[in-house]
């Protein structure tokens, strides 16, 4: 007899830098609100989203790390364990999106077995964009990661993009599940066993 109530929940991180948006992505999702003056993130923030994929219950743990510089040294210990990382970055800015480049690669060597979605935020902003989504599309594509553009401000693609994020890890199986002790434990391999004296 298989369990129709399973439930899962997996650690998410927002990387991206100071004023990208990562913040407001987060209260539109979980609030459905958007502020003008939403204050700088110190540190991290912690946010969940409950969603349903399917007959599995989820629970998305999104952790919204600080992107100012002073504040970079402390990302990996966010997302070490993530199940799923979105980078994000500012349509309207290139500089933003030189860095979330950077993150994904940080990513890519650091934490491999993360799920990871690059995020163009602010499209809204149409008529001031500096990043073209082709040239998202062509980089997401050739380092294999997903890719999409949302607002926070009109809430453009937030839900669909975290929707996609649950499915995605529920189809996946990801071993960076959050176990009952909330403590990120990856799938457990067997020891691999070596003879130094061959």
């Amino acid at each position: 007899m298989s369990n129709t109530n399973a439930s899962k929940r997996y650690k998410i991180v927002l990387l991206g830098e100071s004023g990208v948006g990562k913040s407001s992505l987060a209260e539109r999702l979980v609030k459905q609100k958007w502020s003008e003056t939403l204050n700088s993130t110190v540190g991290a923030s912690f946010f969940r989203y409950p969603c349903r994929v399917g007959d599995v219950d989820v629970c998305l743990e999104i952790w919204d790390t600080a992107g100012q510089e002073r504040y970079r040294s402390l990302a990996s210990m966010y997302y070490r364990g993530a199940a799923a990382a979105l980078v994000v970055y500012d349509i309207i800015s290139h500089d933003t999106f030189e860095c979330a480049l950077n993150w994904v690669r940080e990513l890519s060597t650091n934490s491999p077995e993360t799920i990871i979605t690059l995020v163009g935020n602010k499209n809204d902003l149409e008529e001031s964009r500096c990043v073209s989504t082709e040239e998202c599309q062509r980089y997401a594509t050739e380092v294999g990661v997903f890719s999409i553009e949302t607002s926070a401000k009109s809430g453009n693609g937030v839900q669909e993009m975290f929707d996609n994020i649950a499915k995605t890890l529920v189809e996946a199986k990801n071993p960076n599940s959050v176990r009952e002790s909330r403590v990120i434990v990856p799938e457990q391999r067997p020891a691999q066993q070596f003879n130094c004296c061959n």
